[in-house]
């Protein structure tokens, strides 16, 4: 017995009245965005304009401090007149390069041994003490280790940024793979699923959520890690930029770049945003 869109509405609601109450709904949620978007923007007035006026002032020390109007100029001669190291934009691809790369390779490696841990008791048994060393060692600090074996070329800025992002995506990976439903994988083993087939059907589907929630933290360890690796020791980058203005005592310089680091970081953040939501169309829209 079929039925119709007009028996499965509620008692009551017309066709009509259906339909102004969704219009009613998506007012709602176009003036809350808009709401949202216009408390942004006035929090970054009410704090570029403070910070302006307070450096204009003299109320703080624009030496120290600066100002956006000094910042915004800083960058604007970054990309007419290039930087010290050369143009900018050579300097950003440089450490959006080993970012890249550390990124894929401590994903890759973070998730892999995440998920291979977690669904073997023995080895996990085994390996846990070595990760708990491994993991309470200041990564950062590995930087100078890395600089001395590897070099100022590229080698040591992606191992620096491997190591940041590898445990954050482990972490998750292994948590993801414990916390998987007993009762699917129990399920689909009286159904005759091999091992393999009830790790990559149920347990690597159900780590999904907790992998791609890693990646979006990870990527931002992964540009600390480049970074710290260029400003330790390195011929280019934004980290060997930061470096050079904090030596010429360049406040705005120091500014510019870490503005330079959040845009990258931004976009990347957003494709990361449109991917999670590309691989979880199952997952229920927050509300």
């Amino acid at each position: 017995m079929s039925t119709t869109p007009q028996q499965m509405m509620p008692a009551g609601l017309d066709p009509a009245s259906l339909a102004q109450v969704e219009r009613v709904a998506q007012k709602r949620i176009r003036q809350r965005q808009a709401l949202v978007i216009s408390l942004r923007v006035l929090i970054l007035v009410v704090v570029l304009g403070g910070w302006e006026l307070f450096a204009r002032l003299k109320w703080i020390d624009p030496f120290f401090f600066s100002m956006p109007s000094a910042i915004f100029d800083q960058i604007v001669d970054w990309f007419v007149n290039g930087t010290s190291q050369g143009p900018l934009l050579t300097q950003v691809w440089v450490t959006l390069e080993e970012t890249i790369i550390g990124f894929l390779i401590g994903g890759a490696g973070g998730i892999v041994c995440g998920i291979v841990l977690g669904r073997n008791k023995l080895l996990s048994d085994v390996f846990s003490l070595y990760i708990k060393i491994a993991n309470s060692i200041p990564r950062v600090v590995l930087g100078s280790v890395f600089v001395i074996a590897l070099g100022l070329g590229m080698a040591s800025k992606v191992a620096l940024a491997v190591v940041m992002v590898f445990f954050v995506v482990f972490a998750n990976a292994f948590q993801g793979v414990r916390e998987a439903d007993r009762y699917m994988i129990a399920n689909a083993q009286i159904l005759g699923a091999s091992r393999r087939q009830v790790t990559t059907s149920v347990v690597i589907p159900s780590a999904l959520s907790w992998i791609l929630a890693s990646l979006h933290v990870s990527f931002g360890f992964a540009l600390v890690g480049a970074v710290v690796g260029e400003f330790l020791g390195s011929k280019q980058g934004i980290g060997l930029l930061i470096s050079t203005a904090q030596g010429a005592f360049n406040a705005s310089g120091v500014f510019a770049a870490m503005i330079v680091l959040a845009v990258v970081a931004l976009a990347a953040d957003y494709l990361l945003t449109a991917v999670e939501h590309r691989l979880l169309k199952w997952r229920p829209t927050p509300t």
